[in-house]
């Protein structure tokens, strides 16, 4: 699985967003630091850039009425498996802005990803 360019969330089909919430939650909770070619990325950031991130994808969903938990957005959650972020992790989501690798070459190479799924959101 992978993180989607950002600029994308909004049109993800159902499938690829519901993927992307099941992702978030696997990589914030047991799956924080174990590698994985396509999200390695992410390990080398703050926590809380994962969690900006996933919190875009909750407010999709919300969007689109999909019921999601609340426990969710607590940005020190990370699963029933897990424990919780200390709190010295939390700052201003804000701080934490984009992944630097969702870049316009990722755009291009996720809506690639996507049509070869049959997917055409550009």
């Amino acid at each position: 699985m992978r993180l989607w360019h950002e600029d994308l969330i909004g049109k993800l089909p159902r499938a690829q967003l519901l993927g992307q919430h099941r992702e978030c939650c696997a990589l914030r909770g047991k799956g924080w630091g174990k590698k994985h070619a396509t999200v390695n990325y992410v390990f080398e950031y703050h926590p809380m850039k994962l969690v900006r991130y996933h919190l875009l994808i909750i407010e999709e969903m919300k969007n689109r009425g999909y019921n999601v938990d609340i426990l969710w957005e607590d940005p020190l959650y990370r699963g029933k498996q897990s424990e919780r972020w200390e709190e010295e992790y939390i700052a201003s989501l804000d701080e934490y802005g984009r992944y630097d690798e969702h870049d316009d070459a990722y755009m291009e190479e996720c809506a690639q990803n996507l049509a070869s799924k049959g997917v055409h959101i550009i």
